[in-house]
Protein backbone atom coordinates (compact mmCIF):
# COMPACT_ATOMS: atom_id res chain seq x y z
CA UNK A 1 0.00 0.00 0.00
CA UNK A 2 2.76 2.43 0.98
CA UNK A 3 4.67 1.55 -2.17
CA UNK A 4 1.60 2.28 -4.30
CA UNK A 5 1.13 5.68 -2.64
CA UNK A 6 4.80 6.55 -3.15
CA UNK A 7 4.67 5.44 -6.79
CA UNK A 8 1.55 7.55 -7.36
CA UNK A 9 3.04 10.64 -5.70
CA UNK A 10 6.34 10.30 -7.55
CA UNK A 11 4.51 9.73 -10.83
CA UNK A 12 2.45 12.91 -10.38
CA UNK A 13 5.58 14.96 -9.67
CA UNK A 14 7.40 13.54 -12.70
CA UNK A 15 4.38 14.18 -14.95
CA UNK A 16 4.27 17.81 -13.86
CA UNK A 17 7.96 18.49 -14.46
CA UNK A 18 8.04 16.41 -17.64
CA UNK A 19 5.25 18.52 -19.12
CA UNK A 20 6.99 21.71 -17.96
CA UNK A 21 10.24 20.73 -19.68
CA UNK A 22 8.38 19.67 -22.80
CA UNK A 23 6.70 23.08 -22.98
CA UNK A 24 10.04 24.87 -22.59
CA UNK A 25 11.90 22.67 -25.04
CA UNK A 26 9.12 22.73 -27.63
CA UNK A 27 8.75 26.49 -27.34
CA UNK A 28 12.50 27.01 -27.70
CA UNK A 29 12.64 24.80 -30.79
CA UNK A 30 9.63 26.51 -32.38
CA UNK A 31 11.09 29.97 -31.75
CA UNK A 32 14.36 28.90 -33.37
CA UNK A 33 12.42 27.65 -36.38
CA UNK A 34 10.85 31.09 -36.76
CA UNK A 35 7.28 30.49 -35.56
CA UNK A 36 5.42 33.41 -34.01
CA UNK A 37 4.55 33.44 -30.29
CA UNK A 38 0.84 33.30 -31.15
CA UNK A 39 1.22 30.17 -33.28
CA UNK A 40 3.41 28.58 -30.59
CA UNK A 41 0.85 29.34 -27.91
CA UNK A 42 -2.00 27.89 -29.96
CA UNK A 43 -0.16 24.71 -30.90
CA UNK A 44 3.11 23.82 -29.16
CA UNK A 45 2.08 24.95 -25.68
CA UNK A 46 -1.41 23.48 -26.06
CA UNK A 47 -0.06 20.10 -27.16
CA UNK A 48 2.72 20.03 -24.55
CA UNK A 49 0.38 20.78 -21.66
CA UNK A 50 -1.81 17.88 -22.84
CA UNK A 51 1.20 15.55 -23.03
CA UNK A 52 0.58 13.94 -19.60
CA UNK A 53 -2.90 12.89 -20.69
CA UNK A 54 -1.57 11.59 -24.03
CA UNK A 55 1.25 9.54 -22.50
CA UNK A 56 -0.87 8.16 -19.64
CA UNK A 57 -3.73 7.19 -21.96
CA UNK A 58 -1.44 5.40 -24.44
CA UNK A 59 0.38 3.52 -21.69
CA UNK A 60 -2.95 2.64 -20.06
CA UNK A 61 -4.15 1.20 -23.35
CA UNK A 62 -0.95 -0.83 -23.71
CA UNK A 63 -1.51 -2.26 -20.21
CA UNK A 64 -5.10 -3.17 -21.05
CA UNK A 65 -6.43 -0.49 -18.69
CA UNK A 66 -8.76 1.24 -21.14
CA UNK A 67 -11.00 2.49 -18.33
CA UNK A 68 -8.08 4.50 -16.96
CA UNK A 69 -7.26 5.85 -20.43
CA UNK A 70 -10.76 7.08 -21.26
CA UNK A 71 -11.51 7.95 -17.63
CA UNK A 72 -8.42 10.14 -17.68
CA UNK A 73 -9.86 12.22 -20.55
CA UNK A 74 -13.41 12.42 -19.18
CA UNK A 75 -12.17 13.11 -15.65
CA UNK A 76 -9.69 15.76 -16.83
CA UNK A 77 -12.43 17.59 -18.72
CA UNK A 78 -14.66 17.48 -15.64
CA UNK A 79 -11.76 18.60 -13.43
CA UNK A 80 -10.85 21.52 -15.72
CA UNK A 81 -14.29 23.09 -15.26
CA UNK A 82 -15.56 21.73 -11.95
CA UNK A 83 -12.32 22.16 -10.01
CA UNK A 84 -9.73 24.31 -11.79
CA UNK A 85 -12.07 26.89 -13.36
CA UNK A 86 -14.23 26.92 -10.21
CA UNK A 87 -11.25 27.67 -7.95
CA UNK A 88 -10.02 30.30 -10.42
CA UNK A 89 -13.38 32.10 -10.25
CA UNK A 90 -13.33 31.89 -6.45
CA UNK A 91 -9.92 33.58 -6.40
CA UNK A 92 -11.09 36.33 -8.75
CA UNK A 93 -14.26 36.59 -10.91
CA UNK A 94 -13.56 36.00 -14.61
CA UNK A 95 -14.67 38.66 -17.08
CA UNK A 96 -15.19 37.19 -20.54
CA UNK A 97 -14.42 39.57 -23.39
CA UNK A 98 -12.52 37.56 -25.99
CA UNK A 99 -14.71 36.31 -28.83
CA UNK A 100 -12.23 33.49 -29.54
CA UNK A 101 -13.08 31.87 -26.21
CA UNK A 102 -16.81 32.25 -26.78
CA UNK A 103 -16.44 30.60 -30.18
CA UNK A 104 -14.31 27.77 -28.78
CA UNK A 105 -17.01 26.84 -26.27
CA UNK A 106 -19.52 25.44 -28.83
CA UNK A 107 -16.66 23.39 -30.33
CA UNK A 108 -15.90 21.94 -26.90
CA UNK A 109 -19.59 21.13 -26.39
CA UNK A 110 -19.94 19.54 -29.85
CA UNK A 111 -16.91 17.31 -29.26
CA UNK A 112 -18.19 16.40 -25.80
CA UNK A 113 -21.52 15.35 -27.33
CA UNK A 114 -19.65 13.26 -29.90
CA UNK A 115 -17.84 11.18 -27.28
CA UNK A 116 -20.89 9.19 -26.03
CA UNK A 117 -21.63 8.25 -29.64
CA UNK A 118 -18.06 7.04 -30.07
CA UNK A 119 -18.37 4.97 -26.88
CA UNK A 120 -21.60 3.17 -27.74
CA UNK A 121 -19.60 -0.05 -28.16
CA UNK A 122 -17.49 0.68 -25.03
CA UNK A 123 -14.31 1.28 -27.00
CA UNK A 124 -12.28 3.93 -28.76
CA UNK A 125 -10.76 2.08 -31.68
CA UNK A 126 -8.71 3.22 -34.64
CA UNK A 127 -11.76 4.45 -36.56
CA UNK A 128 -12.88 6.57 -33.61
CA UNK A 129 -9.29 7.71 -33.16
CA UNK A 130 -9.17 8.78 -36.81
CA UNK A 131 -12.41 10.74 -36.35
CA UNK A 132 -10.96 12.64 -33.40
CA UNK A 133 -7.65 13.04 -35.25
CA UNK A 134 -9.45 14.57 -38.23
CA UNK A 135 -11.25 16.89 -35.80
CA UNK A 136 -7.84 17.92 -34.43
CA UNK A 137 -6.61 18.84 -37.92
CA UNK A 138 -9.79 20.83 -38.56
CA UNK A 139 -9.52 22.60 -35.21
CA UNK A 140 -5.90 23.60 -35.75
CA UNK A 141 -6.76 24.91 -39.21
CA UNK A 142 -9.62 26.91 -37.70
CA UNK A 143 -7.54 28.52 -34.95
CA UNK A 144 -4.77 29.42 -37.42
CA UNK A 145 -7.19 31.09 -39.83
CA UNK A 146 -9.04 32.82 -36.99
CA UNK A 147 -5.88 34.04 -35.25
CA UNK A 148 -4.67 35.75 -38.43
CA UNK A 149 -7.85 37.85 -38.49
CA UNK A 150 -7.79 38.66 -34.77
CA UNK A 151 -5.84 41.67 -33.40
CA UNK A 152 -3.27 40.63 -30.78
CA UNK A 153 -4.87 42.89 -28.22
CA UNK A 154 -8.06 40.83 -28.29
CA UNK A 155 -6.29 37.64 -27.30
CA UNK A 156 -6.45 36.58 -23.64
CA UNK A 157 -2.93 37.32 -22.39
CA UNK A 158 0.48 36.22 -23.61
CA UNK A 159 0.78 32.41 -23.73
CA UNK A 160 4.59 32.59 -23.59
CA UNK A 161 4.86 35.09 -20.74
CA UNK A 162 6.10 32.60 -18.13
CA UNK A 163 7.96 30.21 -20.43
CA UNK A 164 11.75 30.41 -20.33
CA UNK A 165 13.05 28.55 -23.40
CA UNK A 166 16.60 27.10 -23.29
CA UNK A 167 19.33 29.49 -24.53
CA UNK A 168 20.78 27.24 -27.25
CA UNK A 169 19.83 24.38 -29.56
CA UNK A 170 21.81 21.71 -27.70
CA UNK A 171 20.12 22.51 -24.41
CA UNK A 172 16.76 22.76 -26.17
CA UNK A 173 17.17 19.23 -27.53
CA UNK A 174 18.28 17.96 -24.12
CA UNK A 175 15.29 19.55 -22.36
CA UNK A 176 12.90 18.11 -24.96
CA UNK A 177 14.33 14.60 -24.68
CA UNK A 178 14.51 14.83 -20.90
CA UNK A 179 10.93 16.04 -20.65
CA UNK A 180 9.66 13.16 -22.79
CA UNK A 181 11.67 10.60 -20.80
CA UNK A 182 10.44 11.98 -17.47
CA UNK A 183 6.85 11.92 -18.79
CA UNK A 184 7.14 8.26 -19.78
CA UNK A 185 8.64 7.27 -16.43
CA UNK A 186 6.08 9.34 -14.51
CA UNK A 187 3.20 7.78 -16.45
CA UNK A 188 4.44 4.27 -15.70
CA UNK A 189 4.78 5.04 -11.99
CA UNK A 190 1.37 6.73 -11.80
CA UNK A 191 -0.32 3.81 -13.53
CA UNK A 192 1.42 1.21 -11.36
CA UNK A 193 0.51 3.10 -8.19
CA UNK A 194 -3.03 3.86 -9.31
CA UNK A 195 -3.79 0.26 -10.25
CA UNK A 196 -2.28 -0.89 -6.95
CA UNK A 197 -4.48 1.52 -4.96
CA UNK A 198 -7.54 0.43 -6.92
CA UNK A 199 -6.79 -3.22 -6.14
CA UNK A 200 -6.12 -2.57 -2.44
CA UNK A 201 -9.33 -0.61 -1.82
CA UNK A 202 -11.53 -2.44 -4.30
CA UNK A 203 -12.01 0.71 -6.39
CA UNK A 204 -12.62 0.30 -10.10
CA UNK A 205 -9.99 1.41 -12.59
CA UNK A 206 -12.62 3.71 -14.12
CA UNK A 207 -12.96 5.63 -10.83
CA UNK A 208 -9.16 5.85 -10.49
CA UNK A 209 -8.95 7.23 -14.03
CA UNK A 210 -11.80 9.70 -13.47
CA UNK A 211 -10.29 11.07 -10.25
CA UNK A 212 -6.70 10.41 -9.21
CA UNK A 213 -5.20 10.07 -12.68
CA UNK A 214 -7.34 12.87 -14.14
CA UNK A 215 -6.44 15.36 -11.43
CA UNK A 216 -2.78 14.36 -11.63
CA UNK A 217 -2.53 14.86 -15.39
CA UNK A 218 -4.32 18.22 -15.03
CA UNK A 219 -1.60 19.65 -12.76
CA UNK A 220 -0.03 21.79 -15.56
CA UNK A 221 -3.40 23.40 -16.27
CA UNK A 222 -4.00 23.88 -12.54
CA UNK A 223 -0.69 25.70 -12.06
CA UNK A 224 -1.19 27.87 -15.16
CA UNK A 225 -4.73 28.83 -14.17
CA UNK A 226 -3.83 29.73 -10.59
CA UNK A 227 -0.97 31.98 -11.72
CA UNK A 228 -3.27 33.67 -14.26
CA UNK A 229 -5.97 34.19 -11.62
CA UNK A 230 -3.64 35.82 -9.10
CA UNK A 231 -2.40 38.14 -11.85
CA UNK A 232 -5.92 39.16 -12.76
CA UNK A 233 -5.77 37.24 -16.06
CA UNK A 234 -8.74 34.99 -15.37
CA UNK A 235 -9.73 35.02 -19.01
CA UNK A 236 -6.48 33.27 -19.85
CA UNK A 237 -7.34 30.61 -17.27
CA UNK A 238 -10.74 30.17 -18.91
CA UNK A 239 -9.18 29.86 -22.36
CA UNK A 240 -6.72 27.35 -20.93
CA UNK A 241 -9.55 25.20 -19.51
CA UNK A 242 -11.61 25.24 -22.70
CA UNK A 243 -8.58 24.65 -24.93
CA UNK A 244 -7.38 21.80 -22.72
CA UNK A 245 -10.79 20.11 -22.90
CA UNK A 246 -10.74 20.30 -26.69
CA UNK A 247 -7.18 18.95 -26.84
CA UNK A 248 -8.06 16.08 -24.51
CA UNK A 249 -10.82 14.96 -26.86
CA UNK A 250 -9.21 15.46 -30.26
CA UNK A 251 -5.55 14.84 -29.45
CA UNK A 252 -5.50 12.45 -26.50
CA UNK A 253 -8.30 10.18 -27.73
CA UNK A 254 -7.21 10.67 -31.33
CA UNK A 255 -3.58 9.67 -30.79
CA UNK A 256 -4.27 7.00 -28.17
CA UNK A 257 -7.15 5.51 -30.15
CA UNK A 258 -5.08 5.27 -33.32
CA UNK A 259 -2.18 3.75 -31.36
CA UNK A 260 -4.17 1.01 -29.62
CA UNK A 261 -7.89 0.28 -29.09
CA UNK A 262 -9.13 1.50 -25.70
CA UNK A 263 -11.80 -0.72 -24.11
CA UNK A 264 -13.67 1.19 -21.41
CA UNK A 265 -16.88 -0.49 -20.23
CA UNK A 266 -16.51 1.16 -16.81
CA UNK A 267 -17.15 4.70 -18.09
CA UNK A 268 -20.89 5.24 -17.67
CA UNK A 269 -23.28 7.55 -19.44
CA UNK A 270 -23.62 9.39 -16.12
CA UNK A 271 -19.89 10.24 -16.23
CA UNK A 272 -20.20 11.42 -19.82
CA UNK A 273 -23.43 13.28 -19.04
CA UNK A 274 -21.80 15.15 -16.16
CA UNK A 275 -18.91 16.18 -18.41
CA UNK A 276 -21.39 17.49 -20.99
CA UNK A 277 -23.51 19.23 -18.33
CA UNK A 278 -20.51 21.19 -17.01
CA UNK A 279 -19.64 22.27 -20.55
CA UNK A 280 -23.24 23.37 -21.19
CA UNK A 281 -23.33 25.40 -17.98
CA UNK A 282 -20.62 27.67 -19.43
CA UNK A 283 -22.46 28.41 -22.67
CA UNK A 284 -25.04 31.03 -21.57
CA UNK A 285 -22.46 32.92 -19.51
CA UNK A 286 -19.82 33.02 -22.24
CA UNK A 287 -22.20 33.81 -25.09
CA UNK A 288 -23.53 36.90 -23.32
CA UNK A 289 -20.13 38.12 -22.21
CA UNK A 290 -21.01 38.19 -18.53
CA UNK A 291 -18.67 37.53 -15.60
CA UNK A 292 -18.13 34.08 -14.10
CA UNK A 293 -18.72 35.14 -10.50
CA UNK A 294 -17.53 33.65 -7.22
CA UNK A 295 -21.05 32.32 -6.69
CA UNK A 296 -20.93 30.49 -10.02
CA UNK A 297 -17.44 29.23 -9.17
CA UNK A 298 -18.76 27.89 -5.86
CA UNK A 299 -21.66 26.21 -7.68
CA UNK A 300 -19.27 24.47 -10.10
CA UNK A 301 -17.05 23.33 -7.22
CA UNK A 302 -19.98 21.95 -5.20
CA UNK A 303 -21.22 20.10 -8.28
CA UNK A 304 -17.75 18.58 -8.73
CA UNK A 305 -17.55 17.53 -5.08
CA UNK A 306 -21.02 15.98 -5.32
CA UNK A 307 -19.88 14.01 -8.37
CA UNK A 308 -16.80 12.76 -6.49
CA UNK A 309 -19.03 11.74 -3.60
CA UNK A 310 -21.24 9.80 -5.99
CA UNK A 311 -18.21 8.00 -7.43
CA UNK A 312 -16.71 6.97 -4.10
CA UNK A 313 -19.88 5.98 -2.24
CA UNK A 314 -20.08 2.91 -4.41
CA UNK A 315 -22.97 4.29 -6.44
CA UNK A 316 -20.50 5.09 -9.21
Amino acid sequence: MLVDLLLTAAGLVLLYFGAEWLVRGGTGLALRLGFSPLVIGLTVVAVATSSPEIVVSIQSGLRGAGDIAVGNVVGSNICNIGLILALTALIRPIAVRTSLIRRDTPIMIALSLLLPLMLLNDRIGRIEGLVFGAAAVGYFYWIFSTSRRTPAGLLPGNPLEDIRPPPNLALTTLVLAGGLAVLLIGARMLLAGGVGIATTFGISEAVIGLTLVAIGTSLPELATSFVAAFRGQGEMALGNAIGSNIMNLVLVLGIAGMAIPLYSPGISMIDLGFMIALALVLLPVLRTGFVISRFEGAFLLLAYLAYLGWLFTGTG
